[in-house]
């Protein structure tokens, strides 16, 4: 069988791909499932620009059938340090989740899955891949398994394609791992680990190493026994 004819055979998924490290791994699991991966980005008035090029590195570098970047414009809602005028907090104690940091964009994955269900539903695709985790996380209420659960149900009652019987499924194959055990699995997964990016308040090409995502990262690495190969301030 030529590829042409086995990559029509395969089912797509829309993978919902920010540049960073979870969601690169979780690319690499749709693709290692056998998957035909569109890939799903936004364009969502954040400060960090920097994610959005190295989606379109990672997605081409995957063998992508196609990179689609959406303009949100979050910005103009603001509410977090990711899209608005607010200090981006650094040193945070990230085992204390009693409080949602201010980096919680308000209903991203609500709005981030909502477009993926709408793609999937015009490729007749089922499956939805999103890279969230409720381990080693910085607390955010949309990366909850109750969340996903929830936004299924709602997928399956709202859609053409959901009425039809033809059942979606939201993919989230880290949920349960530490960030240490998606570091591994991507290493597994021949993740190049340098084209990501994870940092909130970068200078310039080096990542701070005090947020919130830079702290969870570098805990990772630690915890899987490897280094991490991007460049610190």
């Amino acid at each position: 069988m030529s590829r042409q004819q086995n990559e029509k055979l395969a089912p797509k998924a829309v993978i919902l791909l920010s540049g960073g490290l979870d969601s690169t791994t979780t690319l690499a699991v749709a693709r290692s499932q056998g998957f035909e991966c569109y890939c799903l980005s936004f364009n969502y008035g954040q400060r960090l620009q920097q994610e959005l090029e190295k989606a379109k590195i990672i997605a081409k570098l995957a063998g992508a059938s196609r990179h689609l970047i959406l303009n949100v414009d979050l910005n103009k809602i603001g509410g977090s340090a990711l899209t608005d005028n607010i200090e981006v907090p650094k040193g945070r104690d990230l085992d204390n989740h009693d409080e949602i940091p201010i980096t919680y964009v308000p209903a991203r994955n609500t709005i981030f899955l909502s477009h993926a269900l709408a793609w999937a539903e015009v490729l007749e695709a089922n499956d939805i891949f999103i890279g969230v985790n409720a381990v080693d996380y910085s607390g955010y209420p949309d990366c909850r398994p109750e969340f996903i659960k929830a936004f299924t149900k709602m997928a399956n009652l709202g859609t053409k394609r959901g009425d039809a019987d033809q059942q979606f499924k939201i993919n989230t194959p880290l949920i349960s791992m530490t960030k240490g055990e998606i570091i591994k699995l991507g290493f597994e997964l021949d993740v190049d680990y340098s084209q990501t990016h994870s940092c909130y308040d970068p200078a310039g090409q080096l990542a701070c190493g005090k947020c919130d995502a830079c702290l969870l990262r570098l805990q990772g690495f630690a915890d899987a026994g490897v280094t991490d190969p991007v460049k610190y301030k």
